[in-house]
């Protein structure tokens, strides 16, 4: 793999790491409302989970090497 792509997957690695991060206080937030699950924390925590997954399966990609892939 490039440097540049081994680059970019360690900072997506990070990124990765703080949405992780924010999710948690997002969630503790919600927990603290009266009504959990209608809290904007709680709609926001289920968006920047979405955004970690997303950005995950980016990681996971850079990280095949292509000789690994399985292509028709």
């Amino acid at each position: 793999m490039r440097a540049e792509a081994t680059s970019i997957r360690l900072g997506l690695q990070d990124l990765a790491e703080r949405l992780g991060d924010l999710s948690l206080e997002l969630l503790h937030e919600a927990l603290a409302d009266a009504d959990p699950k209608a809290s904007p924390a709680a709609n926001e925590e289920r968006r920047v989970t979405r955004a970690r997954r997303s950005v995950e399966k980016a990681i996971a990609l850079l990280g095949d090497d292509e000789d690994e892939l399985d292509l028709p």
